[in-house]
């Protein structure tokens, strides 16, 4: 059986969306990619205003609550439902309760061939392309590039703080087939 998902996970500015890019060029079938920032803008702006949420501290924590883990939890249960349904998916994560999250996404993705990337970058290289990027609160990539990998399994690990991503893509690729 093929690869049904590839679930990329890292910090924020580590490579990932651009990983997941550069694989829909290189693997053979289409792939949607779908990750954490797509949720994250679907959501109503009132979510990032409320308790239970999701807020952006402006040190580059990360806290969400309740209100957003329910809509999370769907979210992650609709895409299980789209690779079972026949989709391949590309999923651009941020485990930022580490082993907990990835307990999360298996327990959705139950009967389903997975492929699991660590995608990881050194905090100050990744911290550079945060401030590059403009888009990102300053901080997160440091205080996220470790700890999202926290007691998570991986089946490959890259590492994209010299590599480019579609050096990183093709070595994903050759793993996924």
């Amino acid at each position: 059986m093929q690869t049904q998902v590839i679930v990329l996970n890292g910090g924020s500015s580590s490579g990932k969306s651009g990983i997941a890019r550069c694989l829909q060029a290189v693997l053979p079938d289409p792939w949607l990619v779908l990750g954490v920032d797509t949720l994250v803008d679907a959501m109503p702006a009132s979510m990032r205003a409320m308790d239970g949420g999701i807020e952006f501290a402006p040190d580059g924590e990360v806290v969400v609550g309740p209100a957003f883990r329910a809509l999370e939890e769907a979210w992650i249960e609709g895409i299980a439902a789209m690779a079972r349904a026949g989709a391949r998916v590309v999923v651009d994560e941020v485990f930022l309760g580490g082993a907990m999250s990835q307990k999360r996404w298996q327990q959705a993705l139950g009967g389903l061939r997975v492929l699991w990337v660590g995608v990881r970058c050194e905090g100050a290289v990744a911290a550079g392309r945060e401030v590059a990027r403009g888009d990102r609160t300053v901080g997160m990539a440091v205080s996220q590039a470790e700890a999202v990998h926290r007691g998570v399994v991986y089946d490959l690990e890259i590492d994209t703080t010299h590599a480019e991503s579609m050096e990183c893509a093709r070595a994903i690729a050759g793993r996924a087939e």
